[in-house]
């Protein structure tokens, strides 16, 4: 899928809009930097590497993928039209790049026999999928696979080796457990992975519900904050939803309260650490999926601010991200070609918890 290339401001169009225009399949020659705003030129010049984001230092880093209505990484976006604010307070962007850094990736799998003998078609086709997402990776990228059922197993360890993750995959057969503890796995993934350096992200493929964890909701959503590790969901549990809601005997209502929670599990996770949650209906559905999480993890800008609440007291300080039109401050409009408006999202981390002073 083309990704629309955002582009310099018509001289026709109001300068609190953008437009949006896909990019053309030949590779279009280098325009006139005379035609270029100057706000564009400065964009060839930002850093390729992102900023890291360290707890005990003064500099908070935030990674944020903008989309379009379609699920397309939006780029060219200028850093004057980006705003953080930290607890309502607007922050002074001090550092901005955007860029294609080498991702560490690791794919947290639910491997529990909770519910493949209704759905073993679907589990096969959902393996098949994340081979694919491998296939999505660049050779300077590592990729780990860690397994969970009532325990948390490293199959492979982080390596740029993807012959090495694919025979890890490949020994997923036969589960020999029915637990399903999600809030120990991504905990123990994204302690894991706290202080690895650079862009990193974990993907987790699972059905959301959790059976037999140590740690509760709260207590794992509080974890995951501190931690900071984006998290990218893809719930296997619909096309199992289909297959037991006919079941005869199953308890419908609790069922779909059960189901409920699991998606709410993985919609409050990947959207309080800057990542997604998908939900796919149809195994043909995964291929897409895996194309659109590759794309969010690689294309994203990082921004940069030093915090004006210096104080280390280890409270969770909340972060907002918005696109704004710096000359009235008003939210970015985006348009397409024809004029029109289109909506987009804004993917970023929710918050942090500050440094506590060490006594």
């Amino acid at each position: 899928m083309l990704l629309p290339a955002l582009m310099a401001q018509d001289p026709q169009t109001s300068p609190s809009e953008t437009v949006a225009k896909p990019k053309k399949k030949a590779e279009e020659p280098e325009p006139d930097q005379e035609k270029i705003p100057s706000q564009y030129k400065k964009q060839k010049e930002l850093p390729q590497e992102s900023p890291v984001f360290r707890a005990d230092s003064t500099t908070v880093s935030v990674d944020v993928s903008v989309l379009d209505d379609k699920g397309h990484f939006i780029p060219k976006i200028p850093r004057s039209n980006f705003r953080i604010s930290e607890d309502g307070v607007p922050q002074q962007i001090s550092g901005f790049g955007l860029g294609e850094a080498p991702l560490t990736i690791c794919m947290l799998i639910e491997f529990s026999g909770r519910f493949q003998a209704y759905w073993s078609r679907g589990w096969y086709e959902t393996l098949q999928a994340s081979y694919g997402f491998l296939s999505t990776l660049k050779p300077d990228d590592n990729v780990a696979i860690a397994t969970f059922d009532f325990k948390t197993v490293i199959l492979s360890d982080f390596s740029p080796d993807k012959g090495q993750a694919q025979q890890a995959m490949s020994r997923l057969r036969i589960p020999g457990f029915s637990e399903s503890n999600i809030y120990d796995a991504l905990t123990e993934i994204a302690d894991r992975m706290q202080n690895i350096e650079g862009r990193k992200a974990i993907l987790v493929i699972a059905t959301g519900l959790d059976t037999f964890s140590k740690l509760t909701f709260d207590k794992a959503r509080k974890q995951l904050q501190e931690y900071a590790v984006p998290i990218y969901s893809v719930s296997i549990l619909q096309i199992a939803r289909m297959q037991l809601e006919a079941q005869p005997g199953l308890d419908a209502q609790m069922a779909n309260m059960d189901f409920l929670q699991a998606d709410n599990v993985m919609k409050t996770f990947t959207k309080e650490t800057g990542g997604q949650a998908f939900f796919p209906r149809f195994p043909n559905e995964y291929g897409a999926v895996f194309q659109a999480i590759a794309d969010a993890m690689r294309n994203q800008y990082s921004l940069a601010y030093h915090p004006s609440n210096i104080a280390k007291d280890g409270k969770y300080r909340h972060i907002k991200v918005e696109l704004i039109n710096p000359a009235t401050g008003e939210p970015l409009r985006i348009v397409n070609e024809k004029s029109k408006p289109i909506k987009y999202q804004i993917i970023a981390k929710a918050g942090y918890n500050a440094p506590r002073e060490v006594e």
